[in-house]
Formats: structure tokens, C-alpha cells, sequence
């Protein structure tokens, strides 16, 4: 019985050696010199190391797919400027407070460069409005009775002692950003390389990437130095008369743009500034390409749930490329502002608002998103109060409006509404429909809304 017991043994072991393809290349050959065996054996074991390392790394990556499919997956969809940067900075700050803190000193640069660019808008707008206007980029190359007009005067003046502060922000748009200096915008790729290139670093940033140079660090510098310098200035032309009557002209109302921070120059150009959560909500940064963000609840209402919210780009020309994004989603955060008077950016044939309903009819639509849930914030609530205060009429822009109220209560049913037949005819299968009025850079009231709505989406995917 032993015998047989044995014999068994053998024959396991022999059709395990034949099946393991380690010991299959690694058996010793016949007549095998020492120093072979020895080489054999620690190539042997170099072949085991491999295996593990490649095992290990499998069994992790099947951790985090787990964990993935077990986070919420949010998709923030919406067009360009709809507010999607300053909902997910919401995020942040409700879900993960402590990494917000970190980014504080990144968010003051960015700040910085937002209040330079208003000021380089302002300087272009009066010399586009004014006939008499000085071009503020080139040496004054027009007939005397022009370089004796005194607006021409007064901005050739103020643009001489801001050139050293616009020429700064040319620079730092060059070494730290994706568009190359650009002055009208901020423009990244997205990732946290740009952060690192202002000295943030995270786990994932080693400290050789987050390590400024001497020249960076260096124009950082200066650039607080300059600020401080041009306050009186840059207060003088955002208060003057010139500079409202040219905004006013252009029916121009800056107070609306995102990173707006002309009212506040005096708290930011001082050398010890740090920014509010409501700065950097407010703060600019355009992003090229699509983001993900996975955000570890910090907070003891959400703690330890993962959430992965993923931000594409607005612009017409990048939706194409939101479809691949559908099928991992368990829910959409749709942002409409209600801004019946503006048009598109990138096509001012557009209407924003008539741009945002047929985008929603096709989110509606998809049968891909048919179990999503879906989120409408109807963000920018107080422009739409400015707006209505300052006698814009709706019916002007929305002829179907009629003569119903010109109130903020009767504009934002009619519209929600609108949003909502569409919800219920159009979704493939039935749905709740989920919307809030918000304001995203009111940190007050939409982080209480986001934390609100995910945990229905929790209680909903239970």
C-alpha cells in the first residue's frame, strides 16, 4: 500500500513538472558542469522573481478595478463655460478638504494671473472702443491731434507702468502652461503636471517634478513684487470712468466672467495674501483634454467611499469624443446655466441656453446612458438674478416665453420645465428626474447640493 502511495506521489510530481513551464525550461540537462547548474539556478530564480512581481501586479490591478466598480462613477457633462471646473473644486473641497488645503499656494499663482489677465482685457476693450485710443502693444506710430487725445494719454501712460506685469504673465504663461503664452486665458494639460510645475506634489508627483527652478521660482517672486507695485494702478483703471463707460458701450459685464477678481485687487496684490475656498472656486484655469479625479471621502458622512468624476471638455468640437466615457458611468452631472442672452463662445451664432437644451435632449436620448442617473444643476443662478434685475427681457431672446413674468421664480420654472418634458419623453426607460438651482462659485450652498446628491445616487445604486 506504501509502495502505491509512493508511486502516485512520483507520478503527480512528474505531470506537475511537465505542466509548469518554469520547471519545463529550467530542468538540469544531462552531464550539467557545476558552474551550469549554478547559472541555471539563478536565472531559475530570477524567472520565479519576475512571476511574482508580474502576479502581484495583476492581483493590484484587479484590486483597483474592483474598488473602481464598486466607487460611484460621475461624468460631469456640459458646454464650455457651464461651470463644471467650479462643481468639481466643490467636490473636492466637500469630500476631500484636506487635499484642498495642500493645493491653497498653487490656487494664489493661478488667482494672481487671472486678476493680470482682466486688467490686460480692460486695457485691449478701451483701446478697441475708443476711436482716439493709443494701441497699447505697439509704439505710438498715429497723427498728432490722436497722441494728443487725453484718453489716448491716460492709457498710454497706464499701460507703460503696467507693461512690466502683462510682459511678466506672457512669461509665466510660456514656461508653466500648454498654450504657449497666451494672454487670454490660462490654458493646461490636464494631469497635475502644472501643478507640480508651481511646486504642489502629491503621491503620484515625485519631488524632482514638483521642485522648482531658480528661474521659475524667480518669476513667482517677482510676480508678487509687481502686484503689490500696481495696485493703486490697477484699482485707477478698473474704477475709472472711461473704463465703465467702455465696458458699458460693449454691454461687457466683466463681474460675470469666470475668474473675475477686479473687486477684490487690494486683498490679492498684498505680498501675504492666501486664498479663500471662494477664490479658488472662483479661479480660471481651462483644461485641454479629459480629466479624472478620484476623490477618498474625508468627511465622516461619506467616509472612505471612492468617487471617480471625470471632466470633458465642453467645447462643440470635443463632444464627439464624451461617448467612450458613457458606459462607465453610473451617473452624469449635467450643468445648464440659464443665460438666454449670451451666445457661444466658439460660435456666436449659438445661443447658449437653446445650445444646452439640444445637448440635453441627447443625453436624454442615448440608450447608453438608459441606467444613469442623471443630475441637472441649473448653475449660474446669480447671473440670471443680475440679469433680470438690470430689465433684460426674456421674451426678447425666447420668443416662446411670452408675456410670463420677467422674475426669477416664473424663468426658472418655465426653463426647468422645458428640461424636464424633455427628461420624461425622451429617456429610454423611466427616471427620476434630479435637478437643483445653483450657483458653483456659492461654496456655501452647492457643496451642501453636491454631498446632497451623491448620497442619492448611493442610496439609489444600493
Amino acid at each position: 500500500m506504501v509502495a502505491i502511495l509512493k508511486l502516485k506521489q512520483k507520478q503527480r510530481a512528474t505531470m506537475e513538472s511537465s505542466e509548469n513551464p518554469f520547471i519545463v525550461a529550467f530542468r538540469a540537462p544531462a552531464n550539467e558542469t557545476e558552474d551550469e547548474r549554478i547559472r541555471r539556478v539563478r536565472a531559475f530564480q530570477d524567472a520565479q522573481r519576475v512571476s511574482r512581481q508580474i502576479d502581484e501586479s495583476l492581483q493590484e490591478t484587479k484590486k483597483i478595478l474592483e474598488r473602481r466598480r464598486r466607487a460611484t462613477r460621475i461624468l460631469l457633462l456640459g458646454q464650455a463655460e457651464s461651470g463644471k471646473s467650479a462643481v468639481l473644486k466643490n467636490f473636492q473641497l466637500a469630500f476631500t478638504p484636506q487635499q484642498f488645503q495642500k493645493e491653497r499656494d498653487v490656487w494664489r499663482t493661478i488667482i494672481q494671473l487671472n486678476l493680470i489677465s482682466s486688467v490686460r482685457t480692460l486695457l485691449n476693450l478701451i483701446n478697441e472702443v475708443d476711436p482716439n485710443a493709443q494701441s497699447l502693444l505697439t509704439p505710438p506710430q498715429t497723427p498728432a491731434n490722436r497722441l494728443n487725445s487725453p484718453l489716448s494719454n491716460k492709457l498710454r501712460r497706464i499701460h507703460l507702468v503696467l507693461s512690466p506685469l502683462l510682459s511678466m504673465e506672457t512669461d509665466f504663461n510660456k514656461i508653466l502652461f500648454a498654450n504657449g503664452g497666451s494672454p487670454r486665458e490660462i490654458r493646461v494639460i490636464t494631469g497635475n503636471t502644472w501643478k507640480s510645475k508651481l511646486g504642489f506634489r502629491d503621491s503620484a508627483t515625485s519631488q524632482q517634478e514638483s521642485e522648482l527652478t531658480n528661474a521659475q521660482n524667480s518669476i513667482k517672486n517677482n510676480l508678487i513684487k509687481l502686484l503689490e507695485a500696481s495696485k493703486d494702478n490697477i484699482e485707477s483703471l478698473w474704477k475709472d470712468k472711461d473704463t465703465q463707460r467702455a465696458l458699458e458701450e460693449r454691454e461687457i459685464n466683466l463681474r460675470d466672467s469666470p475668474g473675475f477678481f477686479l473687486d477684490d485687487v487690494d486683498r490679492i496684490a498684498s505680498p501675504s495674501y492666501q486664498p479663500t475656498d471662494s477664490d479658488i472656486v472662483r479661479a480660471r484655469v481651462r483644461t485641454d483634454g479629459v480629466e479624472e479625479h478620484h476623490l477618498v471621502a474625508e468627511t465622516a458622512r461619506l467616509k472612505g467611499n471612492d468617487f471617480y468624476i471625470t471632466d470633458v471638455s465642453g467645447m462643440r468640437s470635443a463632444r464627439h469624443s464624451w461617448i467612450p466615457f458613457f458606459d462607465d458611468s453610473q451617473a452624469i452631472l449635467f450643468l445648464a446655466p440659464l443665460m438666454f442672452n449670451q451666445m457661444l463662445e466658439e460660435d456666436p451664432h449659438v445661443n447658449r441656453l437653446e445650445d444646452s437644451l439640444l445637448l440635453w435632449k441627447e443625453i436624454c436620448l442615448n440608450v447608453l446612458l438608459a441606467n444613469c442617473n442623471i443630475i441637472i444643476f441649473f448653475n449660474k443662478m446669480d447671473i440670471l438674478r443680475r440679469t433680470l434685475e438690470s430689465g433684460v427681457e426674456v421674451r426678447k431672446y425666447v420668443p416662446s416665453y411670452g408675456d410670463a413674468p420677467n422674475d426669477v421664480a416664473s424663468v426658472t420654472k418655465y426653463f426647468k420645465d422645458r428640461f424636464k418634458s424633455y427628461h420624461r419623453k425622451l429617456s429610454p426607460k423611466p427616471r427620476t428626474f434630479i435637478s437643483h438651482e445653483t450657483s458653483a462659485i456659492d461654496i456655501n450652498s452647492t457643496t451642501a447640493l453636491v454631498v446632497t446628491g451623491i448620497c442619492l445616487l448611493l442610496l439609489e445604486s444600493v
